[in-house]
C-alpha cells in the first residue's frame, strides 16, 4: 500500500524481499555512522522489519511507523521514511537512504512530500525532527523547511543533536508566498 508518492519516489509499505536492504539500512557504517547509530545485531534488525513490514494501522495514531522509499516504477528499496513520537509526545519525521542514492536531492524531495502528506493527509499541525548537528546533509535538508528550536545531548546515540520544529500554519503560509512569486 502506497502512503504517498513525490515525482521521482514511491513510500510505502515495506515486503519481504526488502530484507536484505533494510538490513543494510541499519547496518552499513556509512549509513549509520553521521545518524550517529550504534549497529545493532542481525535478529534484532530482522525483529525491527517484521514490525514495520506488518502493520495496517493509521499511521496518525501509531507512535512509529517505517515506510519504504523506492524509486518510481522499481521495487528496489533505497530508503526509509519514518513517522515516529519525540520524547515530548511530538511528531517526528526521520529519513535515510543507501548511500549510492546520497546526493541526488532524494532527500530534500522526501522530506518536502513527508511534511504536505502529515500536514495535508494525517492532520497534524506540528512537526519535528532531530538530527546530530554533526550530520551536515540532514541539517542541510531540514533548515529549507524546519526552524531550530534547542540543542541537547542525545544520551542514547551519545551526541549533540538538533531538534527542529515546523507549524503547519507557517508552513501553508510559506507555501502561499512561493506560489505568488
Amino acid at each position: 500500500m502506497i502512503a504517498f508518492t513525490t515525482a521521482r519516489l514511491d513510500v510505502k509499505e515495506m515486503c519481504a524481499d526488502d530484507l536484505d536492504f533494510f538490513i543494510e539500512l541499519l547496518s552499513a557504517p556509512e549509513i549509520i555512522e553521521p545518524i550517529p547509530q550504534t549497529s545493532l545485531p542481525k535478529e534484532s534488525i530482522i525483529k525491527q522489519f517484521d514490525n514495520f513490514s506488518n502493520y495496517s494501522s493509521d499511521p496518525k495514531n501509531k507512535e512509529k511507523v517505517v515506510w519504504g522509499v523506492y524509486e518510481k516504477n522499481t521495487t528496489e528499496l533505497i530508503g526509509l521514511c519514518a513517522l515516529l513520537t519525540n520524547d515530548e509526545n511530538q511528531r517526528e519525521i526521520g529519513y535515510r537512504f543507501r548511500q549510492k542514492y546520497w546526493g541526488l536531492g532524494y532527500g530534500t524531495e522526501l522530506t518536502r512530500n513527508m511534511i504536505e502528506y502529515c500536514f495535508s493527509e494525517l492532520g497534524l499541525e506540528v512537526l519535528t525532527a532531530d538530527v546530530s548537528v554533526k550530520n551536515r546533509a540532514s541539517v542541510k535538508i531540514l533548515e529549507k523547511f524546519f526552524e531550530p528550536i534547542r540543542e541537547f545531548y542525545n544520551e542514547q546515540d551519545q551526541c549533540i543533536d538538533r531538534r527542529y520544529v515546523l507549524h503547519k500554519k507557517n508552513y501553508l503560509l510559506n507555501q502561499t508566498i512561493l506560489k505568488k512569486k
